[in-house]
């Protein structure tokens, strides 16, 4: 029995990959941030943001997704065929900005947690992450740099081994989760469209559906679906379970056929 399970394994962790990287990277630095400071201020209270959320994510990535892999081209390309070239290009704009700003921010508090467990100087390790990550990009393969993006996706399982080791007033957590409460203040909306922000984020987007256009032209048996349209039973459900396996831990195995 453990040889067909290794080899499912194996066969499973191939064919994860946009979905679940994408939203890993949604848990970053300055999401997490913002997630601590709305425990911290609201307990529970604003669990019900995750209901909400986690259906929009989903929905929303999973067909970027779909949008790659079907044209095997990224979202700016495909919008360009909708809109008008100027829009598309301020669009990006400011994609670039957000994105630069964020990139920031993630850099900084990686920096501050190395800093808080090594010593030494903050600037220093941010600047040093900034070159790893960007050496990377460059100059690693790309098939060699999503599978150590997609092993270290495995990091999050710390979130669960946390519910374990700390007591959780359940009943306090289906409450928040189900009976929102809103009282109005600004504070809470500020919390709120902080929330919304980091979770709902316009790069996740870009990225996963840009990532299955390289998963496309990485595979020579693969080809747009509008190209091989015989591929699209296979590939949209992939697309589909992967993403939400990405954006929670499944409850089920999400190919029983292996």
């Amino acid at each position: 029995m453990a040889f067909p399970l290794a080899v499912c394994l194996k066969n499973l962790t191939k064919r994860l990959g946009p979905g679940v990287i994408t939203g890993a990277a949604d848990d970053d630095p300055s999401g997490i941030a913002t997630y601590s400071q709305a425990g911290a201020q609201a307990g529970f209270g604003l669990l019900w943001t995750v209901v909400l959320t986690w259906p929009m994510m989903v929905a929303v990535q999973s067909v970027s997704g779909r949008i790659g892999r079907v044209t095997g081209r990224g979202l700016a390309a495909n919008m360009l065929d909708v809109f008008p070239r100027p829009v598309v290009l301020a669009l990006v704009a400011l994609l670039f900005v957000a994105n630069t700003i964020n990139i920031g921010a993630d850099l900084s508090a990686m920096g501050a947690a190395v800093r808080l467990v090594a010593g030494g100087s903050q600037h220093l390790y941010t600047v040093l992450f900034a070159l790893a990550a960007l050496l990377g990009t460059v100059f690693v393969p790309y098939h060699s740099y999503v599978n150590v993006l997609k092993w270290l996706t495995f990091s999050l399982l710390a979130y669960v081994g946390i519910v374990f080791t700390v007591h959780i007033d359940w009943g306090a957590v289906l409450a928040g989760a189900f009976v929102p409460k809103f009282d109005g203040s600004g504070d809470t909306i500020t919390l709120i469209v902080a929330i919304f922000g980091t979770t709902i984020s316009p790069y996740l987007f870009f990225w996963q559906s840009s990532q299955e256009v390289e998963e496309e032209e990485a595979d020579p048996k693969a080809a747009p679906l509008l190209e091989k349209p015989q591929q699209a039973p296979r590939e949209l459900e992939r697309i589909g379970w992967e993403t939400v396996v990405g954006r929670r831990p499944p409850t089920s195995s999400p190919s029983s056929s292996c």
